[in-house]
């Protein structure tokens, strides 16, 4: 049993640690916003937040994350630069067919909070991963710029 901390919430899961964190987190928790995009670090669908910090939980075992802080698509909303991402993402229509949108939202996220007032170069290196098979680079940028200057 694996004692993990996620949004906030004390939880167990009975898994080996060596599974993924993506599959204890959507098929044994049921936080299903966290998508499977390619099983290997290069899509960016899967990213969370552990202490923190943007990670692929497609690639990462769930026995690394004990002990650590998680956040999800589900709670990241909660948080004050989440919020804001969140609510640019809406105000500016960015989501089309939104399979990417949850692992987009978690990076920037994630760059705001490291870079409260990022240049393009910033928000390139931190979106580098994250691909979007609809193309809406143009609104996603916007959306960030416009978080940050909230």
């Amino acid at each position: 049993m694996l004692n993990l901390t996620i949004n906030g919430t004390a939880m167990q899961a009975d898994v080996p640690g060596d599974m993924p964190l993506l599959w204890t987190l959507r098929d044994v928790l049921g936080l299903v916003g966290t998508k499977f995009g390619c099983g290997i670090a290069q899509c960016g669908a899967c990213t969370v937040h552990v202490d923190g910090e943007a990670v692929r939980a497609c690639i990462m075992p769930t026995r690394n994350a004990v002990g650590r802080q998680i956040t999800t698509i589900e709670g990241i909303g909660a948080t004050p630069v989440g919020a804001k991402v969140q609510k640019a993402w809406v105000d500016l229509d960015v989501v089309q067919c939104g399979y990417c949108q949850p692992g987009q939202i978690m990076s920037a996220a994630a760059l705001l909070a490291h870079v409260p007032k990022p240049e393009d170069g910033d928000i390139d290196a931190a979106m580098s991963g994250n691909i979007c098979r609809c193309g809406t680079y143009k609104r996603i940028r916007a959306a960030i710029k416009q978080a940050a200057e909230v």
